[in-house]
């Protein structure tokens, strides 16, 4: 069996989840499916042009991971681009700012594909311990 992926920190919030390219019907499309997470690597590395580690430490992962979520998102990218794809931005295992599963300014719950809050106990990061999310070994996460 699979070990079950850690939360990422994601700190921005899209105000959209959906591009597709001009002029082509909806009915039509093909679709991309970029996580949030992904577009957090993506936004990271590429727009604010950070590097790698200091990326990974934003999200709370390995440089190794940071760099398979990166690689990733940038070919799910260039598929879209290149082959008139629509993208759709949605889903993975993550939280955002304030750390009590409102996601920025209270926006409400931000947690991937709904599996818990992703909420580390008082005084812990988000990765502390074994794992969160709600579906990992009990009491390592409060759940909301």
């Amino acid at each position: 069996m699979a070990r079950p992926r850690r939360c990422r920190y994601v700190q921005n919030e899209v105000g959209f989840d959906y591009f597709k390219p001009r002029g082509v019907a909806m009915d039509a499309l093909q679709e991309v499916k970029l996580n949030v997470e992904e577009l957090e690597a993506v936004r990271l590395k590429d727009l604010l042009d950070l590097g790698q580690e200091e990326s990974a430490l934003k999200m709370e992962v390995s440089q190794p991971t940071f760099h398979r979520i990166l690689k990733e998102a940038r070919k799910k990218i260039a598929d879209a681009l290149i082959n008139g794809k629509a993208i759709k931005i949605h889903g993975g295992v993550y939280t955002m700012p304030n750390k009590d599963g409102t996601g920025p300014e209270g926006k409400g719950p931000r947690t991937g594909k709904g599996r818990g809050n992703c909420v580390p106990k008082e005084g812990e990061s988000i990765n502390s311990k074994k794992r969160c999310c709600g579906r990992h070994r009990q009491g390592n996460c409060r759940s909301g």
